[in-house]
């Protein structure tokens, strides 16, 4: 009866410890830097090739499973001063670097909203403002319901403000 008290309590062990290593491994999300107010360099052709989107965000997906890091799809058109704001403060080395630590990114050119519009409805998204935001899990789920769109004001938004809004998203699960 007591070696099977141990052996009882030595499996207990065992898996407890295994559950708080799957814990302690969870991805957390680093800290946002802080980028300021200052105005940022907009960058005015941000969005490749429409036809590029599909596999871009394939690889995108097959990245994120393995890094267990959500994946930002940015949809916009090279039309957009908004568009050409956010890629800028994309663009803020400190940013960057933030966002390649805590996303899978995708950036996808929508055109004059006419084409590429089935990424978005695939996660039950009309897009019908530039630039929209979606966060998406790892397994596919969208994390920013309701809040798409609310970096298509962002040449009126300050880029502390742009980068807020990213780390609220990538907190999300």
């Amino acid at each position: 009866m007591r070696f099977r008290k141990l052996v009882l309590c030595l499996t207990c062990s065992v898996t407890l410890a295994g559950m708080v290593s799957e814990a302690a491994m969870a991805r957390t999300m680093t800290t946002a830097p802080v980028v300021g107010n200052d105005p940022v360099h907009p960058v005015v052709v941000p969005y490749p090739a429409p036809q590029m989107a599909q596999g871009q965000l394939q690889a995108a997906i097959a990245r994120a499973k393995v890094s267990d890091k959500p994946v930002l799809l940015d949809f916009g058109g090279n039309w957009s001063p908004d568009c050409w704001a956010l890629s800028g403060v994309l663009a803020i080395p400190a940013v960057s670097a933030w966002i390649a630590q805590n996303f899978e990114v995708v950036v996808i050119n929508i055109s004059r909203h006419n084409t590429n519009m089935g990424i978005g409805e695939n996660y039950g998204v009309e897009i019908t403002a530039v630039p929209s935001v979606l966060i998406v899990s790892p397994e596919g789920k969208l994390l920013n319901t309701g809040t798409v769109a609310a970096l298509s004001n962002a040449s009126k938004m300050t880029p502390q403000a742009v980068v807020d809004q990213l780390a609220a998203w990538g907190k999300l699960n």
